[in-house]
């Protein structure tokens, strides 16, 4: 047995093409010892057959919210609070819609709204439905009400169309499970992560931009999921997959970042790890801004961006427990991190240097310097994921957890 053994997980089913990858998922889930239950929507019996889920979870397989036997009992009430975790995989445009709107109106998104266990989501869909302003505004709300996201991924789709909307895939989606079922020691908190650069526009076609990676920025999101943290990762355009069990808010320039960090609010954890570009185009131009022989270059006039983690430290009644915020420095590392410590109000500053030739920007390891008002503490060169872990674990120790 695994580390899923003896937890119970409601999977729903609903309509999409993807819904056939839910009898791998549920394979998975059985092989790591967990006790599967599902409920299948009338969308998802167009897929996959009910049959075929009793089959593999060894369960009666619920369809209809009006079966007289369950609801002489409660039946959806039973599914919604029995199980450990509610998993909905595939997850439609239409479920997430009913979802963030409240409505109960099939035995799906019922059990939804009458559940007081913790949810998991995996969206699939095409990719116009995903980056609709609806689903999008869909999926905010239900991130402001804890709802946990894996994927989706990105890739061919069966509608012949590129892009995201893709089901995670099922190894994927059981990470998230574990990680959301850890009982570790930062289970009931909730984080908020940024990372990578904001690109700020000068036209549709240049931008001010900068090296990061945002490797370090995923990996601490990582790491504070796999103590159990429920988080949202605000990240800037990288080209880095989303990490598994990790909520994402994908934004491009530092007002976006700003506006998204604040609408996760209130937080216990706030890590400000992207390197969010200092400064901004006053007024982007709405056209290409053309070469013209003999003019010279434009004259762009800059204004500074709004400052992200001096917002947050300094959010009243709102503040996170604990604000971590990053310095790359070219020199002068342990002055330059502890004015900035002072400066912005924050609880830690992580600071690394980033001279030209260390391969810290965009590279796989990283050496840091921690500062607090304790001190300074000098961490010798680490691949980025073992300086995610052990910052996470520091999180978790000066939280109490």
């Amino acid at each position: 047995m695994g580390a899923l053994a003896g937890r119970r997980i409601l999977l729903i089913v609903s309509g999409g093409i993807a819904a056939y990858k839910a009898l791998e998922l549920v394979r998975l889930l059985r092989a790591d010892g967990a006790d599967v239950s599902a409920v299948l929507t009338a969308g998802g019996e167009k897929f996959i057959s009910a049959l075929s889920l009793q089959a593999l979870t060894e369960n009666f397989v619920a369809t209809g919210l009006f079966s007289l036997d369950a609801e002489s009992r409660m039946g959806h009430i039973q599914l919604s609070r029995a199980a450990d975790l509610l998993v909905v995989a595939p997850a439609s445009a239409d479920l997430i819609a009913k979802m963030a709107a409240g409505l109960a109106d099939d035995l799906a998104s019922t059990v939804l709204l009458a559940t007081d266990k913790p949810v998991l989501i995996a969206p699939a869909m095409n990719v116009r439905m995903w980056q609709h302003p609806a689903t999008v505004a869909n999926m905010a709300t239900l991130a402001g009400r804890g709802v946990a996201v894996v994927g989706p991924e990105e890739g061919p789709m069966a509608c012949n169309e590129f892009g995201p909307g893709r089901l995670a895939e099922p190894p994927s989606i059981l990470a998230a499970i574990a990680a959301l079922l850890s009982l570790g020691p930062l289970a009931g908190r909730r984080a908020l992560v940024t990372s990578g650069p904001t690109h700020e526009p000068i036209d549709p076609v240049r931008y001010i931009a900068n090296r990061s990676s945002g490797r370090q920025g995923h990996a601490i999101a990582a790491a504070l999921a796999a103590l159990g943290a429920g988080v949202t990762l605000v990240s800037g355009p990288v080209a880095l997959a989303d990490p598994p069990a990790v909520t994402v808010r994908h934004v491009e320039t530092a007002a976006q970042m700003l506006a998204a960090c604040q609408a996760l609010l209130p937080v216990d954890i706030a890590v400000c790890a992207a390197a969010v570009a200092d400064w901004r185009v006053a007024e982007a131009a709405a056209h290409k801004l053309k070469k013209e022989p003999g003019a010279g270059a434009p004259q762009l006039t800059l204004v500074p961006n709004p400052d992200i983690l001096a917002t947050l430290a300094a959010a009243g009644p709102l503040r996170p427990k604990l604000v971590i915020g990053f310095a790359a420095e070219t020199d002068d590392l342990r002055a330059n991190a502890a004015a900035k410590l002072k400066r912005k109000g924050c609880d830690w500053i992580i600071a690394n240097d980033v001279t030209p030739g260390s391969g810290i920007m965009g590279g796989g390891e990283n050496a840091v310097l921690l500062v607090s008002e304790a001190g300074l503490e000098e961490w010798p060169r680490l691949p980025k994921t073992e300086v995610a872990r052990r910052l996470a674990a520091r999180m978790a120790a000066s939280l109490g957890s």
